[in-house]
């Protein structure tokens, strides 16, 4: 399982140093799932090991949120200060999310209509 988080962790680092050295406005781990991605889709498979890795890191995900919880506490006097602007933040971006979402599915499930069917 070792070496497979070793993939994982190189394909993120991959990722930041292709950010810092292009200037892309991307998190370097979104470039880095990317590259993971890629490779996936050229190999054609995704190896057991690797599925057994992402699936114990999965399964202790939970554990992720900690440290952003301790930041929600420590800071909550400045979260409530500005709760306006991030209550409309996060509604907007669902909203806006979830319009996309539908116009973008729809687009991908538009079949062409033809004489025999209703």
């Amino acid at each position: 399982m070792l070496p497979y988080i070793t993939v994982l962790l190189l394909c993120q680092l991959a990722g930041e140093v292709l950010v810092r050295l292009s200037g892309w406005p991307l998190p370097g781990p979104v470039v880095g799932m990317v590259l993971l991605f890629t490779g996936l889709v050229i190999r054609g498979r995704i190896p057991s090991g690797l599925d057994l890795a992402v699936k114990a890191i999965l399964s202790n995900f939970a554990l992720l949120f900690i440290p952003a919880s301790v930041g929600v506490m420590v800071h909550l006097k400045l979260i409530a200060e500005e709760a306006l602007p991030i209550a409309a933040a996060v509604l907007g971006s669902t909203f806006a999310t979830i319009v996309v979402s539908g116009l973008l599915m729809q687009a991908l499930t538009k079949r062409p209509k033809t004489g025999g069917e209703p």
